[in-house]
């Protein structure tokens, strides 16, 4: 970097600890009141930052990395998901671009295991009701719901947060089967009795539960199709803790709306912060704001590999968490 300082532009408000270490680290612009950058704001930034710091909420495009400044050298994501920057155009113009694993995996898989258990027992349901005023009182017969014991669960994308998801369903009693791009090892399979699905269609097709688990990438995008969905059967639940672009929402929707599948539990959407009204209307689906990372403690220990990222690439050093592919 020219500076003993490296001009570092943060697009969104971070935890105040972080924020504090990295003014006393860097030379920082800080976006106090959170609000998200406009394209325009985001051209200015990359035309004199020499370390970016966005989000999922901004867009890191071929148009935007074209109008980067010679400074720019590292794009340090504040997250562990990197679709929104566009990856081969930043290593064309040698950017370096890092974001933070590891840290959001146990928060996430609780998410996903609090969406697995609200659905089926239909939590949102009952808590919309008794706020309403609509509850009758104690019933044999009223709201009833589906208990999970027993219950097969395909999770698609068994990485780190599949894994911790698998672990916290076997205790629940869940079977575990997973569709991945690559079959676990031998040994892990064993420690989470999951079964390996080389088809994704075929597990599809025989689960009471589907999480999805796996980053978006081209590959991944639409993943579960109009056609896919209309694999499951009936009574199955889909749930949806990873990005929304991952599922045809427009033919989830259509699926939900005839009955065909029984519920979702949904915290990411395709066209977030939109979300499509019809959903909203449904009380079968339970809908979170992408809250997968959303603790004090992971957001701050998010932070700190940003700031250890930063710190290792302006030394000379390769970050640890420098992201070396885009493919699933």
């Amino acid at each position: 970097m020219p500076n003993a300082k490296p001009h570092v532009v943060v697009t969104r408000k971070l935890p105040d600890s972080i924020e504090t270490r990295m003014m006393e680290l860097f030379h920082v612009d800080l976006n106090l009141d959170d609000t998200p950058y406009s394209k325009a704001r985001m051209i200015e930034a990359v035309k004199k930052a020499d370390v970016l710091v966005p989000t999922v909420t901004d867009r890191i495009d071929a148009g935007i990395l074209a109008q980067a400044g010679d400074k720019l050298r590292l794009i340090a994501n504040y997250g562990a998901g990197v679709d929104h920057i566009d990856l081969a155009t930043a290593r064309q113009r040698g950017i370096s671009v890092t974001n933070t694993p590891d840290v959001l995996t146990e928060d996430t898989a609780d998410m996903t295991m609090a969406l697995i258990l609200a659905v089926p027992r239909r939590l949102s349901e009952g808590e919309r009701s008794l706020r309403a005023g609509n509850w009758p009182g104690w019933s044999p017969t009223w709201m009833l719901g589906h208990r999970i014991y027993g219950k097969r669960l395909g999770i698609i994308g068994m990485g780190r947060i599949g894994q911790a998801v698998a672990r916290r369903a076997k205790g629940f009693g869940l079977s575990i089967h997973y569709h991945n791009r690559k079959r676990l090892h031998e040994d892990i399979e064993n420690d989470l009795e999951a079964t390996y699905w080389e088809s994704l269609d075929q597990m599809l097709a025989r689960m009471d539960i589907i999480s999805v688990n796996c980053p978006h990438t081209p590959a991944t995008f639409h993943l579960l199709s109009a056609r896919r969905l209309k694999l499951l059967q009936p009574h199955a639940v889909l749930v949806n803790t990873a990005r929304g672009e991952v599922i045809d929402e427009n033919a989830l929707t259509r699926i939900l709306k005839a009955g065909d599948i029984a519920g979702a539990g949904l915290d990411v959407f395709e066209n977030e912060p939109a979300v499509n009204p019809k959903l909203l209307a449904m009380e079968n689906v339970v809908l979170l704001p992408h809250m997968g990372s959303a603790t004090f403690e992971g957001r701050i220990d998010m932070g700190e590999k940003v700031l250890v990222n930063i710190k290792t690439f302006c030394d000379g050093h390769t970050p640890p968490d420098r992201v070396l592919s885009d493919t699933f």
